[in-house]
This record gives C-alpha cells, sequence and structure tokens, in this order.
C-alpha cells in the first residue's frame, strides 16, 4: 500500500492524511498495544481532523490537545459544531493522563470502541467541510 500524497504543513490536506493515519492506528488491534495508546490515536485523529478545517477557514490555533478549546475557537467564528461532534471533548482525556502509567486504569474495550467511533464521525465531519 502506497503511503498518501504529502502536501506542505499549512495544506489542511496534510492534516487530513495525518488525522486518517491516527484513525487508522486507533483502529488497528496490534497485539501487546495498550488501548490507552490507540485511544491517544483516536484523540490525535479527531484534533487534527479539527485544525484541518480551522486552517481551511484561516483560523489561528494553539498547539494543545484541549477539543473543548479548539471547538471554542471554531465556534467563536461561526462555524457550527454539532452535538455530535462536540462528543470528541471525551476524548482529552487520552492525550493526557491516559498516556501515562498509573495516571489512570485501564481502558476498557468498550471505551476504545467509544473512542474510535467518535474519532470517525468527528474526520468525517471534517472532510465534509474541506
Amino acid at each position: 500500500m502506497r503511503p498518501p500524497e504529502r502536501f506542505p504543513p499549512d495544506d489542511p490536506r496534510e492534516w487530513m492524511n495525518r488525522a486518517r493515519s491516527n484513525l487508522v492506528r486507533a483502529k488497528s488491534r496490534i497485539p501487546g498495544a495498550y488501548l490507552e495508546d490507540l485511544c491517544f490515536d483516536a484523540q490525535q485523529a479527531a484534533e487534527k481532523a479539527i485544525k484541518a478545517v480551522m486552517i481551511a477557514r484561516d483560523i489561528e490555533f494553539p498547539y494543545v490537545h484541549d477539543l473543548d478549546r479548539l471547538f471554542t475557537l471554531l465556534e467563536a467564528t461561526g462555524q457550527g459544531v454539532p452535538d455530535e461532534i462536540h462528543r470528541a471533548e471525551r476524548l482529552t482525556r487520552y492525550a493526557t493522563a491516559a498516556r501515562y502509567p498509573g495516571m489512570e486504569r485501564p481502558v476498557s474495550e468498550q471505551e476504545h470502541a467509544e473512542a474510535v467511533a467518535i474519532a470517525e464521525a468527528v474526520v468525517r465531519w471534517a472532510e465534509e467541510r474541506l
């Protein structure tokens, strides 16, 4: 399988390429991988997809993992964010404490499945806006 075409870092298509790459990893069940790490990839897929929309709309953003903060910036410019997409705020925890040993309890299969479903929805939403 060939990797996707590369674009400059200020091109929303490159951010979507990265979002899709993270989503592929989040959905994979690599033997020996912690579900927390796969959920981090789900969070990264959503974050990069949101930032792709922001780039396409010329909205400056901070390099943060806080998806609620990114949604607030988007909405402040008049971009609507449906409730279904706002659910991605739940993924923020996977970019912080869930990545480190002992900071949170292990992620369950159900939580992993939910994280992937949310990330998929955000990626689709972003694709529709580009």
